[in-house]
């Protein structure tokens, strides 16, 4: 049973997003209109289908450290009507029409997207423009949602074996910048806000001047068009700067541990490191050493940890990216009976490994083909195009790193690697938990 990959889904509330490229370029056009909104457009009619998007450039990190869990919550919130739409009402119209909803929250941003029958375009530009001018952000339905958050809380964070590790190892590893706190935040925070303080988080973030439109697949673009001058044209745009915390984070000034009791059988290692933001050269070659030490049965961590010296049920070495410097998260789920120490000292053995030998040209040429099969194999659903292009627009103000950015991880070279694990890989950059069972709380 693959325990952390499901784990980490639910507790990173989809934190990473795909890098995507493929043999031939994909193709798009971009346009601002005057109230702001950024418009990217792909255009496929090979399949009927089309995916309708829209990213604001909000996330946990924007929230007040009163009132945190807000971005989250309105992922939630968002999806109860608006003043044209009946309460309950906002996800029956896309399954009436064949199609399907969903939204995911990060630390940067939130993304709403609906995957349509193409000749219901119309209908994912009307319920987006109702989302982002006339949602219904009231008592009502912040008393439902609430609930749901708090639900969803106790299945992936409370009640879940080692559920608490990204909430745990995040506050360690950040003490000033608002990535110290979970996306799902605080349900006190949830609680003790008014309706006028949700009512303004809306005001503040979503407005078209910190949104991006994305749509790919079968459209015809001057029809497309059409339809958003019609639906967001008139869409005031928001009165005042969006909020962008401007915080630097102290190093670490060294290793910090702790010991966490759960509600779990087996012991696991949790090393959190500070890596630099996405989109940096640095981030790039660490991005690599983790597929380098993780990626599949054959790479080093689960060849030594798991299958020869059967130290590890899992293991993985996990990089978020984030906006801001962020971290990495490497996980042992210990075997029966190997004390958790014994897993760390065997962890930390196969990083210094990285650290002193270059790695073989033949193990480096098969992590490249592995990132250039990742490359050129994810971006096959319109669903992917049109949040990779979202993405790329708003971390780096270059929606054509979706053909490009691929050559970023290639200039990595043997040498880098080695160079990040010696930089960013230490015990003097990292939060260490180890994961007890609660019965041996002392």
């Amino acid at each position: 049973m693959n325990i952390i990959k499901p784990l980490l889904l639910s507790a990173c509330y989809l934190f990473t997003y795909q890098l995507s490229a493929q043999l031939n370029p994909i193709e798009f056009e971009e346009f601002d209109l005057e109230n702001g909104l950024h418009v990217i457009l792909h255009q496929d009619n090979s399949t009927p289908i089309v995916a309708v998007s829209v990213m604001y450039h909000v996330g946990s990190k924007n929230e007040d450290p009163e009132r945190t869990g807000f971005a989250h919550f309105f992922e939630h919130l968002l999806f109860e009507g608006s003043e044209n739409i009946g309460r309950g009402e906002y996800a029956k119209y896309v399954e009436r029409a064949g199609g399907a909803i969903n939204a995911n929250t990060s630390p940067d941003r939130t993304y709403y997207y609906e995957i349509l029958p193409s000749n219901q375009l119309e209908l994912g530009l009307w319920l987006e423009s109702e989302r982002m001018l006339h949602a219904a952000v009231d008592q009502k339905g912040v008393d439902t949602q609430r609930e749901v958050v708090k639900e969803e809380r106790r299945e992936t964070v409370d009640n879940r074996p080692y559920g608490s590790l990204l909430e745990e190892s995040l506050k360690r590893a950040f003490t000033k910048h608002p990535y110290q706190w979970g996306i799902i935040g605080s349900m006190d925070h949830l609680n003790n806000a008014e309706e006028s303080d949700y009512q303004q988080f809306y005001k503040d973030f979503y407005v078209p001047n910190n949104a991006t439109l994305s749509i790919a697949g079968d459209i015809d673009l001057e029809e497309c068009k059409a339809f958003i001058a019609k639906y967001f044209t008139d869409i005031p745009k928001g009165d005042k700067p969006i909020f962008r915390p401007n915080i630097v984070e102290p190093p670490l000034s060294g290793e910090v541990s702790d010991t966490i009791y759960d509600n779990i059988q087996l012991p696991a290692v949790i090393q959190t490191y500070r890596i630099p933001a996405q989109g940096t050269p640095d981030y790039y070659a660490v991005s690599m050493l983790a597929q380098l030490m993780s990626q599949g049965q054959s790479s080093r961590l689960y060849r030594a940890l798991v299958d020869e010296q059967q130290k590890a049920l899992q293991v993985v070495n996990i990089p978020i990216p984030m906006e801001d410097p962020g971290v990495a998260i490497q996980i042992g789920i210990a075997n029966m009976g190997v004390d958790p120490a014994q897993l760390e000292a065997a962890m930390d053995e196969e990083m210094v490994k990285v650290q002193h030998e270059l790695i073989s040209e033949k193990e480096f040429t098969k992590l490249k083909n592995q990132i250039e099969n990742t490359f050129i194999s994810s971006n096959t659903r319109m669903a992917n195009i049109a949040e990779n292009l979202a993405n790329y627009h708003v971390y780096f103000g270059d929606a054509d790193l979706i053909n490009t950015e691929i050559d970023r991880y290639l200039a990595v070279t043997r040498e880098d690697l080695q160079r990040v694990a010696k930089k960013y890989f230490t015990p003097d950059n990292r939060v260490s938990l180890k994961y007890l069972p609660k019965q041996a709380t002392p």
